[in-house]
């Protein structure tokens, strides 16, 4: 059994465990198919007792306090005996004497825990009352005090509670504002976050179906006939599909993404349309259509809050969702919490696929119109060498590539007078991009995933990832109206089938995020906490329904701690966190930190500035990791339009940048139709070819991976094949895995052949005297 089909029975398993463990648990409280009151009012009664959850003190930072401003000069002292803890060991030990037993007392730590003071805030809050005491250089009058009385015997050492309560609100300013910060991290009813969109009674239409069924081309008929309208879609591409589309269809339409504003009216006045990238849809201005694709991704971990944010707040008369049939009970649901009803239209795939029964097992019985998809940005390269290496072009799609380089590339391919009949891509083909595609073909079913922690995890495909890429195949109007669906390796093959044959998960939440005005709250009461802990706070303390969760922070607290030595007011460290980069990238994190710095000593990032810093102009890349570094650059450029539009007067020449990415998007084009030369170039130990042969083992047994994919590996001899120059020649196409195994063979068979021969050439005297050496040997 492969690796692939393991990791996807495991996930199955486990989900199967999770959903009959929630059903058990739910147990009468299910109510009947037609009773959702009933089944909300129970989801609304399980948040309520989470409501009183205890916070996570864990994140609690104490406060410093500087010892030499926090006494009241020599009142106590005048008022009693001094407490002369330098000099006097024996005052010293007595005072500890004294916050020893105090600590030690059940009903102190009791006392303090009914305050907020679990059993590690009341030890970090004693460590540093402790050391107050004994370091201050004088004390507070009243503490110095009732340190007099317990130390000779006039005072109790209960007395000391209050004292160490002040103490503890004093590092732990939480403790006394608990109740608001729980009330400003109350995320339990979103709807009411709009009372603009509350204000009107909106018709929520849902067009539900598979990919290549017409749903979006119906809601964006209705976009185009109203008076006005607001389409949001989860990628650039798609928002400058239909903000051409719009205005090719003689409806003046502008362009909004987070780094490009278009506007059609030469007077820069907005017109009645807008298409834009979800993030940016605005919650106040009325439309009487909007349109919001691909909203299943309600549920997406680190970007759903964004879908939340246009369904519940778009001030339109009509709300047009796109997505899968998964989500329709969902959002349903959730529009009763709004008053809303939802209409439904369901619509059937245009276009057959299928899938086929045998696996493609060698880049050989490739043909015109597949489509490769990997996981891998490696593995992309390797496949698209070995494809050239058969005489075969092949255009190259992944996520990192600039939006211009993709269309390029998807042009390339969708040409029929162009020799390029093969494309090598990553999942990113599954929306935003229109391919004459006749068959996708899995290289893997494995990819890397993020999960509600933040962690990063190999997973199989789900359902539904399984499906939108596997919907590229055939389309409506397409060269290849019907499509074929397989995997490159044998054993994937059954794995693909069983992920395609279950039903798409239903979608059970959607989720969420902390504004920039409710973490500005936080802030308020909590001072002295950085933006990262802050978000923690939140996050930890925030309430929310059954229907919702909190999205992933870990992208924006990465941000958060990397500038948090910069001195930035809170508003204008919040949005640079927000901004939209790609944390593995050394480059990009590079040069955002050095915006922040520049941005924070109050002097403008200019063009010169910016080009200095990236070292423009650019030449054309080399290698592959040329290749990876102008894409970087290109993400930093993206970053500067990104805060040009919340900077403007710190991001002044947005012009020349943009003039700047469009001659590099080309270089970048250029690259990417060269990336074999450039794969030829780099470093060979980045370029080993995957296993593309057969089974995983590359034999049609499925034997070992390893022994199968180099089969001279770990044999060394005289006469022997160099291995080294063996896997050149695989890596540069001039010879195959299948020619080298035979190769080996003839080899082995000569081999064996002529120890036969040296054999029969052997005599037996010759033997005989070996023999009598051996004897003589023997009688020395």
């Amino acid at each position: 059994m492969s690796v692939n089909r393991c990791v996807y029975l495991l996930s199955r398993l486990q989900r199967h465990i999770s959903t009959r463990t929630t059903r058990t648990a739910a147990g009468n409280c299910r109510a009947s198919p037609g009773s959702g009151l009933l089944h909300r009012q129970h989801r609304a009664g399980s948040s309520n007792s989470s409501s009183s959850k205890p916070p996570d003190t864990s994140l609690f930072v104490p406060i410093s306090l500087r010892m030499d401003c926090l006494s009241d000069g020599s009142v106590g002292v005048e008022l009693t005996q001094p407490l002369d803890k330098s000099e006097h060991i024996y005052f010293k030990a007595e005072l500890l004497k004294v916050l020893n037993r105090f600590y030690k007392k059940k009903e102190m730590q009791k006392l303090a825990a009914d305050h907020g003071l679990d059993a590690r805030l009341f030890h970090q809050a004693f460590i540093s009352f402790r050391k107050f005491i004994l370091e201050v250089t004088s004390l507070p009058a009243d503490l110095h005090i009732i340190l007099s009385d317990i130390c000779y015997g006039a005072g109790h050492v209960d007395d000391l509670y209050p004292y160490f309560m002040r103490h503890a609100k004093q590092i732990f300013p939480m403790l006394d504002c608990m109740d608001d910060l729980r009330k400003i991290s109350d995320l339990r009813v979103p709807a009411n976050w709009y009372p603009e969109a509350r204000a009107i009674q909106r018709k929520v239409i849902f067009h539900a179906g598979p990919t290549n069924s017409g749903k979006t081309y119906h809601a964006i008929q209705r976009y185009l006939a109203a008076k006005s309208g607001v389409y949001c879609g989860p990628l650039k591409l798609l928002a400058h599909e239909i903000f051409e589309k719009s205005n090719n269809a003689g409806v003046p339409c502008d362009l909004v993404t987070g780094e490009e504003r278009t506007f059609m009216d030469s007077d820069g006045r907005a017109s009645g349309h807008v298409a834009c990238t979800i993030e940016m849809c605005s919650v106040i201005t009325p439309y009487e259509v909007a349109v919001i694709d691909e909203i299943q991704m309600i549920r997406d971990p680190s970007r759903g809050w964004a879908w939340t944010r246009a369904l519940l707040g778009l001030c339109a008369e009509e709300i047009h969702v796109c997505g899968e049939p998964a989500a329709i009970d969902f959002i349903r649901e959730l529009m009763y919490t709004t008053g809303e009803e939802v209409e439904v239209n369901t619509y059937k795939r245009l276009t057959p696929f299928t899938i086929l029964d045998h696996a493609v097992e060698s880049l050989d019985n490739l043909r015109p119109g597949d489509c490769i998809v990997c996981f891998s940005k490696n593995d992309i390269y390797s496949l698209s060498r070995q494809i050239e290496a058969r005489g075969l072009e092949c255009a190259v799609i992944y996520g990192s590539l600039p939006p211009g380089t993709k269309l390029a590339q998807a042009k390339k391919f969708n040409d029929p007078e162009d020799p390029c009949k093969i494309l090598v891509a990553t999942d990113a083909i599954g929306m935003g991009l229109n391919l004459s595609i006749r068959r996708i073909i899995f290289n893997s079913l494995v990819k890397p995933n993020v999960n509600e922690k933040g962690e990063k995890q190999m997973e199989t495909i789900s359902t539904s990832q399984a499906l939108q890429i596997s919907g590229r195949a055939g389309r409506f109007a397409s060269v290849f109206e019907e499509g074929e669906v397989t995997t490159m390796h044998r054993d994937d093959l059954p794995v693909l089938k069983e992920i395609l044959s279950h039903s798409v998960d239903p979608i059970e939440t959607a989720g969420l995020h902390p504004t920039a005005e409710q973490i500005e709250m936080f802030a308020y009461h909590l001072p002295e906490a950085t933006l990262s802990n802050l978000v923690d706070i939140f996050v930890s303390l925030s309430q929310v329904d059954g229907m919702y969760f909190v999205c992933n922070i870990e992208d924006f607290k990465f941000l958060a701690d990397m500038i948090q030595h910069i001195p930035l007011n809170l508003r204008s460290r919040y949005v640079f966190c927000t901004a939209p980069i790609n944390k593995k990238q050394p480059f990009v994190c590079t040069s955002f930190l050095k915006f922040a710095r520049q941005f924070s000593r109050d002097e403008p990032l200019t063009f010169d500035w910016v080009g200095r810093h990236v070292s423009w102009p650019l030449s054309a890349p080399k290698n592959i990791k040329d290749l990876v570094h102008l894409e970087a650059v290109h993400d930093v450029l993206d970053l500067y339009l990104w805060l040009s539009y919340r900077f403007m007067d710190m991001f002044p020449d947005t012009g020349l940048v943009r003039e700047a990415q469009r001659e590099l998007d080309d270089i970048i084009q250029q690259g990417v139709l060269n990336i074999t030369h450039l794969i030829r170039a780099t470093d060979p130990t980045i370029t080993n070819p995957p296993q593309t042969q057969g089974s995983r083992g590359g034999q049609a047994g499925g034997s070992n991976a390893s022994a199968s994919s180099n089969p001279l590996r770990g044999r060394r001899g005289s006469g022997e094949m160099d291995i080294s120059l063996a896997s050149r020649l695989v890596r540069d196409g001039l010879l195959t895995p299948d020619l080298l195994r035979q190769l080996q063979r003839e080899w082995s068979k000569d081999q064996k052949q002529e120890f036969t021969n040296q054999s029969a050439l052997d005599t037996e005297p010759h033997n005989n005297n070996n023999n009598k050496g051996k004897r003589k040997k023997k009688k020395k």
